[in-house]
């Protein structure tokens, strides 16, 4: 994916625990509301990402996820922690602000993979052969 441009930092990042969503608030009165799944599916993380381009995992079976805590890194980013113990993803105010102005794309190429890989949305994630970078829990 292309890198996203300079984005402004937010003024406000809220979690809705009940509606799974995770909104982000800009002084230009933006605001995006990121699904939690979308913020799974997309992490930034090597896990989900991999180390290079093609090496990107499917995730399925995130639709349920929630976000059990969410730290601050620096003034730059947030990490949240997954409630399927996945928390090495650092979302940095860019790649926020690229997540939410760009959804509409990215469920549609979510969509797109599912389906190139014949597995359904809710499908349980394969596991692993091990082969990952072994900070799994």
């Amino acid at each position: 994916m292309k890198t996203p441009p300079r984005a402004p930092a937010p003024t406000d990042v809220t979690l809705h625990g009940q509606s799974r969503v995770l909104e982000v608030t800009y002084e230009s009165g933006e605001r995006f509301r990121l699904p939690f799944e979308l913020l799974r599916i997309y992490s930034p993380s090597a896990e989900v990402q991999g180390h290079g381009p093609g090496q990107e995992v499917l995730q399925t079976g995130k639709r349920e996820v929630d976000i059990t805590a969410l730290q601050p890194v620096g003034n730059y980013a947030v990490q949240p922690t997954f409630s399927d113990g996945h928390d090495t993803g650092l979302f940095s105010w860019d790649y926020l602000y690229f997540l939410g102005s760009s959804q509409t794309e990215l469920w549609a190429d979510y969509e797109r993979r599912l389906a190139e890989a014949g597995v359904k949305r809710d499908d349980p994630m394969p596991v692993s052969s091990g082969s990952g970078c072994g900070h799994h829990h």
